[in-house]
């Protein structure tokens, strides 16, 4: 095992360029299992999530091939109807079930491990499971998920019980290779689900609708390969915003995607933290004093997750961390995932003034003068919060478990010293939780 050891008080300033969206390649990933032929995605984030899913593709059959840092080359033609997904791998992490719209429309069938993932709180499949019913599958569960058309998909009526966005992607899996027009409703439209879409459509399908609710896919079975390069991860991109204003630094993040931090950059600015537009890329000023914006009639500001454009439920544990060093008191409500804001615990023994009023709310007054701490890391959004309150900490952190922080930000820690973090990996056994 390794953890983070990190010297707070540093002020991280200088060039960002964001990696590839973890959200936006893993989907992307698993579209290979749609054609025979050959394709090649770039900007791939080096992370092990991507690890695993390769993995599960390799074991289905695919063939796998990194061509350079950030480019795999995959082809599907070894791929059969009897390919297995491997347990031991679907369980590492949740997007494995991605691999059932592409099974289910290539050979009419699947057979899907219960998918692992960060502990969050529940997350449902039954979303993906009543999109396949409406293209014509039957699903039955014993150990494992079984999809099965016996009769072949159908083009249909989807329409979501709730906008998921890993069940909006399955289900665009699945019926871009159904003939005829699949309508999709209540779909989700975050900015990964929008660069899957673009990529089915390279491949040969026809999208309409890409980042509204609504899609119309037009399916078809000769869908081909293509080139595509996975968008930057605007959650990625606000983490690092969040740990430039907490220490202090100026920071410019490269080539970003500026309708996609809209919302982040509103919200990061009620919590006092000013953003600029600088072409395509991103530059927060230093030396910025945070105060958090109380709405009209002096309430406390609230900032509330949600489906896209909403603020993205994957930086509220950062808005938490970057509103300890904000002057005044922010709510922030995470109605999303019931165990998102359980970590906040570990501010607390750090300095942190975080009142939890239940497993969806918490109050933060700042500004906090954080310690060091001994954290463990319960998931990725989690251990990065934790992270950058430890850069603007006093004294020493550690921070074991940090297989979940490597899972969603690529050599972070390599990336934080070139911009004048004190930040060490070191192997360990577990620290003890504080």
């Amino acid at each position: 095992m390794q953890k983070f050891v990190i010297d707070g008080g540093a002020r991280l300033s200088g060039t960002v360029i964001p990696a590839g969206n973890k959200n936006g390649a893993l989907p992307i990933l698993a579209a290979s299992v749609l054609t025979t032929d050959e394709v090649v995605v770039r900007n791939v984030p080096r992370i092990r999530d991507v690890e695993e899913m390769l993995e599960i593709l390799r074991a289905l059959g695919v063939s796998v091939q990194w061509r350079s840092g950030h480019e795999v080359a995959l082809q599907a033609d070894g791929v059969t109807a009897d390919s297995v997904v491997p347990r031991a791998q679907a369980e590492a992490i949740r997007a494995s079930f991605l691999l059932a719209g592409p099974l289910l429309a290539r050979f009419g069938g699947a057979r899907m491990p219960p998918p692992g993932g960060d502990v969050i709180g529940r997350r449902r499949l039954d979303p993906h499971l009543d999109a396949f019913r409406a293209l014509g599958a039957e699903v039955t569960y014993d150990r494992d998920v079984v999809i099965h058309a016996p009769r072949g998909l159908r083009a249909g009526d989807v329409f979501m019980d709730e906008p998921s966005v890993m069940a909006t992607e399955n289900a665009l899996l699945a019926a871009v290779r159904v003939p005829g027009a699949t309508v999709i409703g209540n779909a989700a439209c975050e900015p990964h689900v929008q660069d899957l879409a673009r990529m089915l459509v390279k491949m040969g399908a026809t999208i309409h609708g890409i980042g509204s609710n609504v899609l119309t896919v037009h399916g078809t079975a000769d869908l081909h390969g293509c080139t595509h390069d996975v968008a930057p991860d605007h959650i990625e991109i606000g983490s690092f915003m969040a740990l430039a204003g907490v220490t202090g630094g100026e920071l410019r993040i490269k080539d970003v995607v500026a309708d996609d931090l809209r919302m982040i950059r509103l919200v990061f600015e009620r919590i006092g933290l000013r953003s600029e537009l600088d072409g395509d890329d991103i530059l927060i000023p230093g030396d910025q004093k945070l105060v958090a914006k109380r709405d009209m009639g002096e309430f406390t500001a609230r900032i509330q997750d949600g489906p896209w454009p909403a603020f993205p439920a994957d930086l509220t544990s950062i808005a938490i961390a970057l509103a300890t060093q904000s002057e005044g008191q922010v709510l922030i409500h995470e109605w999303m995932f019931e165990n998102r804001m359980i970590f906040t615990d570990k501010l607390v023994n750090m300095g942190a003034n975080i009142i939890l009023c239940d497993p969806h709310r918490a109050i933060v007054y700042g500004r906090s003068r954080l310690r060091g701490g001994r954290l463990e890391s319960p998931d990725i959004r989690a251990g990065m919060a934790m992270l950058i309150a430890a850069l603007c900490a006093e004294g020493r952190s550690e921070i074991g478990n940090i297989r979940q922080i490597d899972r969603g930000y690529e050599r972070i820690d390599e990336r934080l010293r070139e911009l004048g973090a004190r930040i060490e990996r070191v192997a360990t056994e577990p620290v003890a939780v504080s």
